[in-house]
């Protein structure tokens, strides 16, 4: 009778001890008993009842997901390949494992569709040039879609650009001419500073010498000025001259005017007697 109980304890012991899971510091075990969800357990040291309770472990780390390499026609008609990774984590772990039957798989798939559909409304320019902006939109969608999955999309950056060798090649030239262009812009805006600072050095030049001239020599120092540094000053004070006065008419015809006019006479005195 002792040892059939022995016996009945020890399987008991066995039964209660071999329901004790321990789970680490990132992860979570969805709980199911007898077949309903009874949440999430977990970190630590959890209990779960042999034969009638079963559960999945999440884990909450983040994880870096590979997109492959995607074959996507931009929206100037330029035929490339487009690889990205995402950077993703389970925020919800009983949404993780109910809502959605493979997790992984489904926001990788997610992904891809959503990579293909966003890089074919978006110019070859705005890939190449705006990659945080196309990064931050692939974020948003793919984050919104995988919410009622509990998984929180963190990032999504576009790694690699495959081109076509013709593409390559017209980009190529046109980067070097516009190196080109900025070299002989560069060189032209060299020799414009060069000959400013020429004309200010030959004016300086000029001005020493003449202050030479005067400080050596106690006389009068006569040199060319070009009247064209002058011309503008005269032209500013040319209209403020006052207008000068006719000029009187000839003699001839002032005598001509008068020659009609009688002119007077004098009075004869009277006859001596």
């Amino acid at each position: 009778m002792g040892s059939v109980i022995l016996t009945a304890l020890a399987a008991v012991g066995l039964y209660l001890f071999s329901g004790l899971r321990v789970l680490r510091e990132y992860e979570r075990a969805v709980y199911f008993f007898l077949g309903r969800s009874w949440g999430s357990k977990g970190p630590g040291l959890i209990y779960l009842p042999p034969l009638f309770a079963k559960m999945q472990k999440v884990s909450l780390r983040v994880m870096a997901m590979d997109i492959p390499p995607q074959d996507v026609i931009t929206r100037d008609n330029i035929s490339i390949k487009v690889n990205a990774v995402l950077y993703m984590r389970v925020k919800d772990p009983v949404k993780a494992v109910i809502g959605v039957e493979n997790y992984l798989y489904a926001t990788s798939q997610l992904a891809q569709t959503t990579l293909r559909s966003v890089l074919g409304e978006t110019e070859m320019d705005e890939l190449l040039m705006s990659r945080e902006k196309i990064n931050a939109i692939l974020k948003n969608i793919i984050d919104s879609r995988t919410e009622d999955w509990g998984v929180e999309v963190s990032a999504v950056e576009v790694k690699d650009v495959d081109l076509p060798p013709e593409m390559k090649r017209a980009m190529a030239r046109q980067a070097e001419a516009e190196r080109e262009r900025r070299a002989k812009v560069i060189n032209a805006e060299g020799e414009l500073q060069a000959a400013e600072k020429l004309a200010q050095a030959i004016q300086l030049r000029y001005l020493q010498t003449v202050n030479e001239i005067a400080s050596e020599n106690n006389s009068t120092t006569i040199f060319p000025i070009p009247i064209d540094l002058f011309r503008g000053f005269m032209e500013r004070i040319a209209p403020a001259q006052p207008a000068e006065p006719a000029p009187a008419p000839p003699p001839r015809a002032l005598a001509e005017r008068t020659s009609g006019e009688r002119l007077p006479t004098k009075s004869k005195g009277k006859a001596k007697a």
